[in-house]
């Protein structure tokens, strides 16, 4: 909180020791290229959700794993990366072994077919078109098997009747529960 505002991005790469993300290769339709969530985002959905220590945080389209990491390093819940492109997947896993994060993971996979076992999720608008509504799909069939908050970022779900918006101050979040 003592770096101000503006400067934290570029600060949290830094400490991360975040490389250049490598050309966007294998999108599916639907898929949209790699853009890291900001770090304001992050914080406020850690304190909106909350997200705490017994929570199981789930990233769909997790680009390079800074959200991941960031959440597991504030509050040590065990955090879940997904991302469909393979050279962002094994930077983001070298990056946190490099770091000893052992409660971080991420997996190569499809968002829509990859197992969805979380009772937080993040998105920052990863997807859109049929991409989004399969992922959707996925996300209430685990809401079906407990509550789930999803937050997004600069993604508006106000039309998916089984998720309800939740206020926050941040503009570009927004937070749903199931």
């Amino acid at each position: 909180m003592e770096v101000p505002h503006e400067d934290r991005d570029e600060w949290l790469d830094q400490f991360l020791g975040l490389g250049e993300a490598p050309p966007d290769a294998g999108l599916p339709p639907g898929g949209v290229p790699y853009l890291p969530a900001g770090v304001a985002e992050v914080l406020a959905a850690i304190r909106d959700a909350p997200i705490r220590r017994d929570t199981r945080f789930v990233d769909l389209g997790s680009g390079l794993g800074r959200v991941a990491m960031l959440v597991h390093l504030l509050t040590g819940a065990r955090c879940h990366g997904v991302e469909i492109q393979r050279a962002l997947v094994e930077q983001a896993t070298a990056t946190a072994k490099r770091l000893g994060l052992t409660g971080v993971s991420f997996e190569c996979a499809d968002a829509a077919a990859a197992q969805l076992d979380g009772s937080v999720f993040f998105l920052y608008a990863p997807f859109n078109g049929a991409l989004l509504k399969r992922v959707l799909a996925r996300l209430e069939e685990a809401a079906r098997r407990e509550p789930i908050i999803v937050c997004t970022v600069d993604l508006s779900l106000d039309h998916v009747g089984w998720l309800k918006p939740r206020a926050t101050d941040n503009l570009a979040l927004t937070i749903y529960d199931s």
